[in-house]
């Protein structure tokens, strides 16, 4: 069999993190829960925790997961050698986990994802679903190609 055949090696467990904690990396933790359930493990993380973007909670329920009641967690307050996996979502995160991450044997890779907020921070109130929708929809997709085939329909 070709190695284009066979499914990417899931990790054991995986650490998403950006600036806040607020948009991407949970967005992208809740994602791959709901795609992959139990197979790993999945937590996400910020440099700074700030609430849960109300925009994310909205496009997120548009595909039935309900994000309302996560609460931010600080990079700094996670074990990063306790992970196989940390995906960056920000040039910054990055930084700090490979820090972090010196004198571990974690795998990291960086992801380099649009900031909804920045996209249509002064468009009207659709035109900021929207970026936040291509975001959720490309995060998706990102996680299946990383990831491999899963059993969940989304």
């Amino acid at each position: 069999m070709s190695s284009a055949a066979t499914p990417p090696k899931l990790p054991g467990s995986v650490l998403y993190t950006c600036n806040l904690n607020a948009v991407r990396s949970p967005m992208a933790e809740a994602l791959t829960r709901n795609l992959y359930g139990k197979r790993f493990f999945v937590e996400s993380a910020g440099l700074e925790p700030a609430d849960r973007d109300p925009f994310v909670v909205e496009v997120m329920r548009e595909i039935g997961i309900d994000m309302s009641g996560d609460k931010p967690l600080a990079v700094d307050a996670v074990d990063i050698g306790a992970f196989d996996l940390v995906i960056c979502m920000t040039p910054e995160s990055c930084t700090h986990v490979t820090e972090l991450a010196r004198a571990q044997a974690v795998e990291i890779e960086f992801w380099p994802t649009l900031d909804p907020f920045a996209a249509g921070e002064m468009g009207s109130r659709e035109q900021r679903l929207m970026a936040y929708r291509r975001l959720r929809d490309d995060l998706r997709d990102l996680i299946k190609h990383r990831f491999g085939p899963c059993d969940a329909a989304a």
